[in-house]
């Protein structure tokens, strides 16, 4: 077995995913010091020419090998029929880690990865910790109440899933300069891919903000927001701030936003520097989704609502009145 480790690279459109950035990251602290390679699986259509300039930016970014899957039908992504082509790459690298996203892509290939190589997984890893003799990784248990600290044992190849903003992502060293860059981006043979079902077309809502479970700084409202109107006013705290929008379950079910927002046990999980809670109690299935926030604010009327448990910051209002001036404050501070 190598000590070759291969990271599973995902993209929104053509630009790399900032998961993909830091599964980088991630991978040199597998690596431990010692002297390795960090290889990249990148999968899209047959007809997608901007693979290969994601190929050449992974390059810049650290990846030392790329192997580019291209197939008619691995768009729209589909992880079964990814599968095949990506164990064919492990098997010809024998790999002692696996890293994959934590996103929805991640969380249906990486279990069924790790049953065709019949390796051992460990998901949604928030920290790893490297030592001389052995390599340690954190997850949050119990809806984030607790944390565990797991280890592999047997036979690598490893499957590892990161959650997304919990490592620094990868930059690019511009004293490095990469010769030759198409000698390290191989091609994989997709020819003999089986197909058991085939997308025909995707209907989805089109977002062209900032990817919720990669924001920095989102800005959430549940039931105490009345309204889509409501929402209207968190859009324009998060558009200042730079930052996205987020729901509690509540306001979903009641039809105030889209689930694509929804954050929580159900829905996405969320680590941004900034989180700002607007009119959320602060239910447990919610908390689990956004608890490991770096700094929490919670904005709300009930001064006895659950969610100034574990708040940083709390603020008694009512969010009508609190967030358009906070609004307007930062809009000051930037004239």
């Amino acid at each position: 077995m190598s000590n070759h480790i291969v990271i599973v690279a995902e993209r929104k459109g053509t630009t790399l995913r900032r998961v993909t950035l830091e599964a980088i990251t991630a991978a040199t602290k597998l690596l431990n010091n010692q002297v390795s390679t960090i290889h990249a699986f990148l999968s899209g259509s047959d007809n997608d020419i901007s693979l290969i300039s994601s190929a050449k930016e992974l390059l810049q970014y650290g990846v030392h090998e790329v192997h580019i899957a291209k197939h008619v039908h691995f768009e729209p992504y589909q992880a079964t029929i990814v599968l095949p082509a990506l164990t064919d790459v492990i098997s010809a690298l024998q790999p002692s880690y696996v890293v994959i996203g934590h996103t929805s892509h991640g969380r249906e290939l990486a279990p069924r990865l790790a049953a065709a190589l019949h390796s051992g997984y460990i998901a949604d890893v928030t920290k790893i910790e490297s030592s001389a003799d052995k390599i340690s990784f954190i997850r949050p248990i119990y809806a984030g109440k607790a944390f565990e600290r797991r280890q592999f044992q047997g036979v690598a190849p490893y499957v590892v899933s990161i959650r997304p903003n919990n490592n620094a992502p990868a930059t690019i060293d511009e004293h490095v300069t990469i010769n030759n860059p198409d000698e390290h981006i191989h091609q994989v043979n997709c020819e003999g891919i089986q197909l058991t079902s085939i997308v025909q077309h995707v209907v989805k809502r089109i977002n062209e903000g900032i990817d919720l479970t990669e924001a920095e700084i989102i800005v959430a409202g549940g039931r105490g927001v009345r309204g889509a109107e409501g929402f209207a006013i968190l859009q324009q705290l998060a558009d200042e701030l730079g930052g996205a929008v987020g729901a509690s379950r509540a306001a979903c079910d009641a039809g105030y936003c889209d689930y694509a927002l929804q954050i929580g046990q159900t829905g996405k999980v969320v680590t941004p520097q900034l989180y700002i809670a607007c009119g959320i109690s602060g239910a447990i299935q919610h908390l689990a989704g956004m608890s490991q926030s770096r700094t929490i604010v919670a904005i709300n009327k009930d001064r006895e609502a659950p969610i100034f448990s574990i708040a940083d910051y709390g603020i008694v209002g009512d969010l009508f009145e609190v967030v358009p001036l906070l609004t307007a404050q930062l809009r000051e501070i930037r004239q």
